[in-house]
């Protein structure tokens, strides 16, 4: 099961991309858990997620969301604005899943 978390500045703006990353992922046959959250909320919902990824109106916190999530192996990444413009759920998703399958 992979557990991917996405920030943006309220948690609000990323819920139809997670839903569509979701549809995506059931289409896919992946199993995995996909929350959007506020940045706010960064320290302490980094742990135990597989994947972190900001939104591009967040991309000045990249260096915190790196502090908290790098003593962990926690990769950050920033959805790249094109996808998050058109929320391409299948895209993002696909991005999120070709990071962490580089790092094995």
């Amino acid at each position: 099961m992979i557990n991917i978390k996405l920030f943006c500045q309220a948690g609000m703006s990323t819920s139809l991309l997670v839903h569509k990353m979701k549809e995506a992922a059931k289409e896919m046959g992946i199993e995995c858990t996909i929350v959007a959250r506020p940045v706010n909320s960064l320290e302490k919902e980094i742990p135990g997620a597989d994947i972190v990824l900001l939104g591009p109106q967040v991309i000045y916190l990249q260096a915190d969301a790196k502090k908290y999530a790098a003593p962990l192996g926690i990769p950050v990444v920033i959805i790249p604005m094109i996808d998050y413009g058109m929320v391409n759920g299948k895209g993002v998703l696909q991005h999120a899943l070709g990071i962490l399958s580089s790092q094995k």
